[in-house]
């Protein structure tokens, strides 16, 4: 009756207090970044809010508060039991997930750890508000929680406020009569003595297996040595799985996973097929690949190529304060925070020895769930190793150096301007740079490439996405391996991606490791492999994925959605194809397409490079003139423009039958630019309509107030550049809801409309919105799109900062007018797909 019971009250403590009457209005007044997760062995809360020192008094006098306070109503669970119901028939949809849900099930007899968090349909519909208000009671308490405080803030301030709002909860009275005794865990999950099989039967259209293995608890020291045969077997390319099931054509992906737990967990590794490759030969070699793997001896390169990958991620992530204080709340519930510097001690320490010994442990067909049980004469059964003493374990342990610290960057539109700099390239590439000190030395860079005109682009198919993956699959002078083994080293992420009229390049890294990425990312530009072996790997990725999508709402939606608000013919650059014909262009790529488009079009005489953090302005200036300054050709480029089209109303309903989640949404054409007088306006009519979260009208009315809905909004589509923008909002939801989340939607849009926004609605959210966007300037990855995007558009940061103080400006009567003069209901679209057969819609009240 406790199934998923944690996450219940997660959802719970976002719906108020006596002091905190709306807690998701009072996040985004702030401009708060917040949420909640609840996983296996725990369930955190947090938010990110511009660091001062009034917002830090708030962020903990709230936790503070509704650790105790919260209503936890019965009011509330009427609606809300529905709002998680629907996260979890979202999860139900996906194939890889259900399949992954169920391996756990049948791997874990006794301990909890069987159970998906989410917990099951039944419990959520029935719970009893009395329960759920007894387990909130016993659990949130001070004496079961932790706090986390990172980023920019006075240690000095931050404690006495601790203690200050946290100290004074009374410790709680826990006795047996109280029922609220928390008891240590004392389930142990038996030895396996058996390989296990499980099977789904779905309605889908790619195959999927999951594979699993009982490994120790996340704190025992040969969960490092487990993490790196992990990486080991189901890296891609270089890993054993990737060489005997992708290169093969056997499957088309391969991957390998951890459930890095408080108590013993599972090693898991994952493989999609096509429907034409076969699970039983797929099973067979992996099998066979995996117990081979248990005396076939590990290399040095295997081992040390695993380690850069781990430790790469998690040396970024000490850069990051929101995510260095979600993973300390992380390994806090396996034990002890310290537990993440150890464990990558650890990492560092492991041998190609310790990784053949826990293969040879636990990779033992007895300890495996996939399948069938097979009766054994003689079971060589995998014992679990109990963890020791934790606080033995990081007792006197001691930290490293301090990283740099960031400096306190004013994220004002003046600011930015003054500390950019732009200049050109001989051959028309444009640079803007912003130095800044950053933790860690962290920089961005992001390049966009633009070539072609409409004419030149007509009829390339999957040419062009194809050739931008590609770049990341080699270099004349290295291997895919290679060129994934020199971004661990220089502990850089880069991603590459093409589009039929450029290519966008994203580098993150740290300061000594700029130039060599940018080195490595002109190497992968302008001299690209295009092995025909990758190639057809990658094709077979790309119909793997788009046949598993093709029979999903969201998908089948998003296709009938584009092709109307931007109807092109078949060929053209802008055209969007079904899943068929995507199917069909991917398999008529050929390799000399590839090295074709790349000749023709790839240059970056028309092309923007941006930089963010911790940089040396000449260096990167040299570097971008030496990489990049002479690369030119003769190829027009005009930009593919997008003009307004009026939209028809009109409504498709899509059948997708055995999908548990069905998914709506509405939209039309709007005739504007981002330069239009009423934009401002519009933007912000918006966002109190639907992009406002919970605390916008939309998901207030579907979430909050009627629980149709787990998620849903609206977004305003309007560019620089043309006045073919559009507005759409969406929604996910149970088949059976769909009448009464159609009638919502209706009432609301038509409320606003007719009554508008009152000045009470304006302000409370108005502060909070333009804190966001400040905020999100703080943030050099999304400063430095901002930065790539007003160069081209010819523009400073002091848009941003005339717009703002437009809205700062508006009145409610700014607001109506504009959201009565571009939300047209005579031409708003309506698409819904799901199981609608299976699960007829129930009417709507009137």
């Amino acid at each position: 009756g406790e199934a998923g019971m944690a996450n219940l009250v997660e959802h719970m403590l976002f719906k108020g207090t006596p002091m905190y009457m709306d807690v998701t209005k009072e996040l985004t007044s702030r401009g708060a970044r917040r949420n909640g997760s609840t996983w296996f062995d725990r369930t955190n809360y947090f938010e990110t809010l511009p660091a001062s020192d009034a917002n830090l008094d708030f962020a903990i006098d709230l936790e503070a508060d509704r650790m105790i306070n919260s209503f936890v109503a019965k009011k509330d669970l009427e609606t809300e039991f529905s709002v998680v119901r629907n996260e979890f028939e979202s999860r139900e949809n996906n194939p890889f997930n259900v399949t992954w849900e169920r391996m756990m099930s049948a791997a874990f007899r006794w301990h909890g750890y069987s159970r998906s968090p989410i917990g099951n349909k039944a419990d959520l519909e029935q719970v009893p508000i009395e329960r759920l208000q007894a387990f909130y009671k016993k659990y949130y308490q001070p004496d079961n929680a932790i706090l986390v405080v990172a980023g920019k803030f006075e240690p000095a301030k931050a404690l006495p406020l601790i203690e200050n709002k946290f100290g004074r909860i009374p410790k709680p009275a826990r006795s047996l009569q109280n029922g609220n005794i928390l008891y240590a865990t004392y389930t142990t999950e038996p030895t396996q003595d058996g390989e296990k099989f499980v099977t789904v039967r779905r309605t889908g259209d790619a195959q999927a297996m999951v594979v699993g293995y009982h490994v120790p608890a996340g704190s025992h020291p040969d969960f490092a040595a487990v993490d790196i045969l992990a990486n080991a077997m189901g890296n891609n390319p270089s890993g054993r799985l990737y060489k005997a099931l992708v290169d093969t054509k056997l499957a088309a992906l391969v991957q390998a996973f951890t459930e890095q737990l408080r108590e013993p967990s599972m090693l898991m590794f994952g493989v999609q097929l096509r429907t034409d490759q076969s699970l039983d030969s797929a099973r067979t070699v992996l099998e066979r690949t995996l117990d081979a793997s248990r005396s076939s001896a590990f290399t040095a390169e295997e081992v040390q190529r695993a380690k850069d990958a781990i430790i790469r991620t998690i040396n970024l992530s000490l850069n990051n304060s929101e995510q260095i204080g979600y993973d300390l709340s992380e390994w806090m519930a396996r034990g002890d925070w310290r537990l993440l510097f150890l464990h990558r001690d650890r990492i560092e320490k492991v041998t190609p020895a310790d990784v053949q010994r826990v293969a040879a442990a636990y990779l033992k067909p007895a300890n495996r769930t996939v399948a069938v049980f097979i009766p054994t004469p003689q079971p060589d059964r995998a014992e679990i190793p109990v963890v020791g003493s934790i606080a033995a374990m990081v007792s006197g342990y001691k930290g490293r150096a301090v990283v740099q610290a960031g400096e306190a960057f004013d994220a004002s539109p003046r600011n930015i301007d003054s500390r950019t700099r732009h200049l050109a390239l001989a051959n028309g590439m444009q640079v803007t740079l912003l130095p800044k000190q950053t933790r860690g030395a962290n920089v961005v860079a992001r390049m966009q490439l633009r070539w072609g005109t409409e004419a030149s682009l007509m009829n390339k198919g999957q040419a062009p996405a194809l050739t931008g993956a590609m770049l990341s699959r080699g270099t004349l002078a290295l291997t895919r391996q290679q060129v994934q083994d020199s971004l661990a080293k220089l502990q850089a992420q880069v991603n590459i991606n093409g589009t039929v009229a450029g290519a966008f390049v994203s580098i993150n890294t740290t300061r000594p490791n700029l130039i060599p990425a940018m080195e490595l990312v002109a190497q992968q530009l302008r001299t690209p492999r295009f092995d025909a072996e990758e190639l057809e790997k990658l094709k077979k990725e790309r119909l793997t994925g788009i046949e598993a999508a093709k029979s999903q709402p969201d998908f089948l939606i998003g296709i009938s959605l584009n092709k109307k608000l931007n109807p092109k013919p078949k060929g053209h650059p802008q055209y969007t194809s079904t899943a068929d014909e995507t199917i069909a262009d991917l398999n008529a790529v050929t390799q000399q397409d590839l090295k074709t488009f790349h000749e023709t079009f790839y240059s970056t005489q028309n092309a923007d490079l941006a930089v963010v953090g911790d940089f040396d302005q000449a260096e990167v200036t040299a570097a971008a003139t030496r990489l990049f300054g002479d690369c030119k050709n003769t190829q027009q480029y005009v930009r593919l423009s997008r003009q307004y089209a009026r939209t028809d109303s009109t409504f498709e309903s899509i059948e997708t039958p055995d999908k548990a989640n069905a998914f709506f949404v509405v939209a039309q054409n709007l005739s504007m630019r981002d330069d239009n007088a009423d934009y401002p306006a519009l933007l912000f009519g918006n966002y109190l309509l639907g992009g406002a979260g919970m605390s916008s009208r939309i998901l207030a009315r579907i979430r909050t107030k009627e629980g149709i809905s787990y998620g849903g909004g609206s977004v305003l589509q309007v560019t620089p550049q043309d006045p073919g923008g559009a507005w759409i909002a969406q929604a996910i939801l149970a088949p059976a809801n769909v009448e009464r989340l159609q009638a919502a939607f209706r009432e609301e849009i038509d409320r606003t409309i007719k009554e508008g926004f009152t000045a009470q609605e304006v302000d409370a959210l108005r502060a909070g919105y333009l804190t966001g966007r400040s905020q999100a300037r703080a943030n050099d990855a999304e400063l430095v799109n901002t930065l790539l995007a007003n160069r081209f558009n010819s523009r400073t940061m002091a848009f941003d900062a005339e717009l703002e103080a437009k809205i700062a400006a508006l009145t409610p009567e700014q607001i109506n007018a504009a959201l009565r003069k571009y939300i047209d209901p005579k031409q708003i679209m309506i698409f819904r797909a799901g199981d609608f057969a299976k699960n007829p819609p129930t009417k709507a009240t009137p």
